[in-house]
């Protein structure tokens, strides 16, 4: 399984570093680690529609423990899993040289671009240059007339030349399946907080590029955070983008 992957490699990233602080919250789960060349801050969407009385099985959290559970069908543990992941990888990555593309510019000369979750100003964006773009999202609260249930992802995703996936697709346990379906696409951008992975992490999996957010003031991205802010957070952040 591709997240059981995911997990057995970032355990071996994450020897030497330590779990700080962690927290399940809204919009984002996160952990914050710290290892010989400072500290690092991994997020991941939580998303409450996901979650039932589930009982967490962690007894003492420690970094190792929440990778451990990066492939749990239990989403409250995968999405601290997830999170955890990608501070490690946060703490590897250098994106000082990255360029801040605009994802859209990367799906530039496909005609038919599908979006795995509900992203407006993406597509907006896509439809103006006149892309046809097929638009998918699990949540009915973010459905709107020219949306289709990702259950509708297995019949349409064959027809797709390009797609951009939100990292959510991480936490929700459905990348396995995208990137499945969407064999025939020659461009799948992994994109948003979520998709904080590092490159090492997916290469071979099918992605072709990761757009995602660096965490560079430490303290106003924690701050948004821990009040629950999209804005507060993504205040903190450079946005990157890296080819796998």
């Amino acid at each position: 399984m591709l997240l059981s992957g995911i997990k057995k490699k970032a355990l071996r990233l994450a020897e030497g570093l330590e779990l700080v602080d962690f927290g399940f919250a809204l919009p984002y789960t996160w952990v914050l680690i710290e290892g010989p060349e400072g500290k690092a801050l991994g997020v991941a969407m939580t998303l409450p529609e996901e979650v039932q009385r589930y009982r967490n099985s962690i007894d003492e959290p420690s970094l190792e423990a929440f990778i451990e559970r990066a492939d749990s069908l239990n989403v409250i543990e995968r999405t601290l899993g997830i999170a955890a992941v990608n501070a490690v990888s946060q703490y590897h990555l250098d994106v000082s040289n990255l360029p801040d593309v605009d994802v859209v510019e990367l799906v530039e000369g496909f005609d038919r671009v599908a979006v795995i979750g509900n992203m407006p100003p993406v597509v907006r964006a896509l439809r103006e240059k006149g892309i046809e773009t097929l638009v998918f999202e699990r949540n009915p609260k973010l459905w709107d007339r020219d949306t289709y249930s990702d259950a509708l992802e297995y019949v349409l995703l064959p027809k797709a030349e390009a797609v951009i996936a939100s990292g959510s697709a991480l936490v929700n346990g459905t990348l396995e399946m995208i990137l499945d379906r969407a064999k025939n696409a020659e461009l799948i951008v992994l994109t948003g907080p979520s998709a904080q992975i590092h490159p090492e992490l997916v290469k071979g999996t099918g992605i072709t590029h990761l757009a995602a957010m660096k965490v560079v003031n430490l303290e106003r991205a924690l701050l948004g955070l821990k009040l629950g802010s999209f804005r507060g957070f993504e205040e903190g952040n450079r946005k990157y983008v890296v080819r796998v």
